[in-house]
């Protein structure tokens, strides 16, 4: 098919011009200059990042071996003028690292005789970021909602609260007074269920050097205390991360309640001696996180091999009163989620039977640019 790329490179008078491919190595879209024969003259930084190769080994690379149909394409356009439009086309793409993805390419006229411009751009990037901005948005809402919510329950709870204690008082028949004590607890209750959900919204934040590695070993002296037999916590660390800007007790909070929802997803393996949760930190390179491109951030996986989450609460688990527990009250996740992104960072689950993995990226440094959109 014809047409223009939505996300298009930038395009200056010549595609040899250095302001070009500065512009062009802050996208996440690869954009690569090929010749008549389809082999790649220079290329940009997201290049590297699509097809799993480094520059210099790209530059001089029949492109063609890695996208499928694109030589067709190339002969459409040498028959054009210089004022045709762009051919857009989906394309099997293939990478020395994973399966070969569906990719969106665009072939243009570069300006310079028998050259022209490609640019490639990950499908499947595209939805899970469209996905994550969507859920980020319904969880947002949902939150100030319950947040509202809460704070309306509140003062009529404490009140109904203050009358079971005043009718206390009153009453001699001590069975009359159990029910006043019902009424008393059970206010109580939902006043802690109450806190809870307020509790992000008027701590505090503590800000300092973190030490990623200290939050994940007191998180597991503090889960090894309380799941003293069954349970084997593993470390995978790399030492040589760097520390983050962040509040050492919300970052506690957050890895306690992954593990801890991992933990109680392992009743089961841990009754048979059997439960495992791996804690693994890495670095992750050139990474979208909440539509920001960043060249590197921290990336810490909780992986546990208990059943796996229900399908029809994966897509769900990280919003308030979500749970498929019997006992809880969904908010643990919840409280993940909004730590998180409080530190600018995002969470995600991948969940099959036999293993749950839930991944936590934090930024290092300033982003590099704003994701296209």
């Amino acid at each position: 098919m014809r047409g223009g790329a939505r996300n298009a490179a930038p395009q200056p008078a010549r595609t040899s011009d250095e302001a070009f491919w500065a512009a062009a190595g802050a996208l996440t879209t690869g954009v690569v200059l090929v010749n008549a024969q389809a082999r790649i003259l220079r290329c940009n930084p997201a290049s590297e990042m699509l097809f799993g190769f480094s520059k210099r080994a790209l530059v001089g690379t029949d492109l063609s071996a890695l996208v499928d149909g694109l030589k067709g394409w190339l002969a459409v356009l040498r028959q054009q003028d210089e004022q045709s439009a762009p051919c857009s086309f989906i394309a099997e793409v293939a990478a020395p690292v994973r399966a070969a993805r569906r990719m969106h390419v665009t072939v243009s006229l570069s300006g310079d005789p028998d050259r022209f411009l490609v640019e490639v751009s990950d499908v499947h990037q595209a939805f899970e970021r469209f996905r994550e901005e969507h859920q980020s948005d319904l969880s947002g809402a949902a939150r100030g909602m319950l947040r509202n919510l809460a704070h309306e329950i509140k003062n009529p709870l404490g009140g109904i609260r203050g009358a079971a204690q005043l009718l206390e008082l009153e009453l001699e028949d001590a069975q009359l007074r159990e029910y006043t004590g019902v009424i008393i607890h059970e206010s109580d209750r939902l006043q802690g269920l109450l806190d809870r959900m307020l509790v992000p919204y008027r701590t505090e934040r503590r800000i300092r050097e973190i030490n990623i590695h200290e939050v994940l070993e007191r998180v597991r002296s503090l889960a090894l205390a309380e799941y003293r037999e069954g349970l084997a916590i593993q470390r995978d660390y790399d030492v040589s991360l760097p520390e983050i800007m962040g509040d050492g007790e919300q970052l506690i909070q957050v890895f306690l309640n992954i593990v801890r929802n991992a933990a109680q997803a392992l009743k089961s393996e841990i009754r048979k001696g059997e439960g495992k949760i791996v804690l693994k930190t890495r670095v992750a390179r050139q990474v979208t996180i909440r539509s920001n491109r960043y060249r590197m951030a921290l990336c810490v996986k909780v992986t546990d091999n208990g059943p796996g989450i229900d399908p029809q609460l994966r897509e769900r688990i990280f919003y308030p009163l979500v749970t498929g527990r019997a006992d809880g009250t969904g908010l643990g996740l919840a409280l993940v989620k909004t730590y998180v992104e409080q530190h600018a960072g995002s969470v995600e689950v991948q969940s099959v039977p036999g293993r749950t993995e839930f991944s936590v990226l934090f930024p290092l440094g300033a982003p590099i640019v704003r994701a296209e959109g």
